[in-house]
């Protein structure tokens, strides 16, 4: 990571839950200090334009903004060291993006997985392929490359169904590169983030809110209770010794849990000493101990956001520069200027 630009973009989709905390926030988060630590700059935007593909009600759309802004700082984010903005705040990346359209085969777009997906899912409900569509979902990874390319980005930090988005992106780029003869634009990298956990939620499928299976962040104790004393669990009594991989509540734990809380766990299931209520406890201690310190600085961030929005001002006029630069040689390159 040294003297690296790494870039992350988050999507305002609503309250995280703990899913997210673990598979997304803390690993972008620890990334952005080692990369900042190793000489390199960190750029970490709210996704804004991506997020009206589905989300139209303005009220809805900033409720969701301020929710996961102040949730990254809230867990420790520090914007006076990445460069923290939002996507809109950037009209650069549109100019940006209209070049890009003019060097995007078709083709990539209709591979794009949340084209396809959106696709699958009007075929199972026997609606024409394209209802309900639109050209900002159709067009998503020309936008996420404008993100990318725009910061002169070497690494981009994503999970595994987020790595087409880099590869589009370089695939862009290569090709106005090789039409002019020149590197106009950077090839960037896609990181695998070693310590993000996909956690599986209550019902033992993917944690997403879209299941309702979600252990939520900021939620009263009483809530967190409830959704954590709902994971499925079998009828077998305390004593009878358990694999603990087979447990859907250790499955979840060992994602929160530091690695000595984990190992009791999984001793005591193999022994019978622990029964589903124990652990059912012991995964609320957790999520609650993870938590606790971050919903303070949530609550007060969200009270004081007129703190968090000249944070994201102060991100956007280090950001413009860059894309500013990034645009000019485009348009230089383009337009034969």
């Amino acid at each position: 990571m040294h003297n690296k630009t790494v870039l992350t973009g988050v999507k305002p989709t609503g309250t995280p839950h703990i899913g997210n905390l673990v598979g997304a926030i803390k690993p972008a988060i620890d990334l952005g200090n080692e990369v900042v630590k190793a000489g390199g700059r960190h750029f970490m935007f709210v996704a804004d334009y991506h997020a009206i593909n589905a989300e139209k009600n303005p009220a809805v759309l900033n409720q969701k903004l301020k929710e996961i802004a102040c949730v990254y700082l809230a867990f420790g984010l520090d914007a006076s060291k990445s460069v923290f903005y939002r996507q809109s705040d950037i009209p650069e990346i549109c100019e940006i993006t209209t070049i890009l359209f003019a060097y995007t085969p078709k083709g990539f777009m209709n591979k794009a997985h949340a084209y396809k997906a959106a696709v699958d899912k009007n075929r199972a409900a026997g609606k024409p392929d394209d209802d309900l569509i639109n050209m900002g979902l159709y067009t998503y990874p020309t936008l996420m490359a404008a993100d990318i390319l725009a910061y002169d980005s070497d690494i981009v930090p994503v999970g595994k169904d987020q790595v087409q988005h880099v590869e589009i992106a370089r695939d862009i780029a290569g090709m106005i590169n090789a039409h002019y003869g020149k590197e106009l634009l950077k090839l960037p990298e896609y990181f695998l983030t070693p310590n993000a956990v996909l956690l599986p939620g209550t019902d033992g499928r993917k944690m997403s809110k879209s299941y309702n299976n979600v252990i939520p962040i900021f939620a009263d104790k009483a809530e967190i209770k409830k959704a954590i004393f709902s994971i499925k669990t079998d009828s077998r009594p305390m004593e009878e010794p358990k694999n603990p991989e087979e447990i859907l509540v250790y499955q979840i734990y060992k994602g929160i849990a530091t690695p000595d809380k984990t190992e009791e766990m999984a001793e005591g299931l193999k022994e019978g000493k622990l029964g589903y209520g124990h652990i059912k406890n012991m995964l609320l201690d957790a999520v609650l101990e993870t938590t606790l310190n971050a919903k303070e600085k949530y609550d007060y961030y969200m009270a004081h956001f007129d703190e968090v929005e000249e944070m994201l001002s102060n991100g956007a006029q280090k950001a413009r520069p860059l894309a500013q630069k990034t645009l000019e040689r485009l348009k230089n390159a383009v337009f034969g200027r």
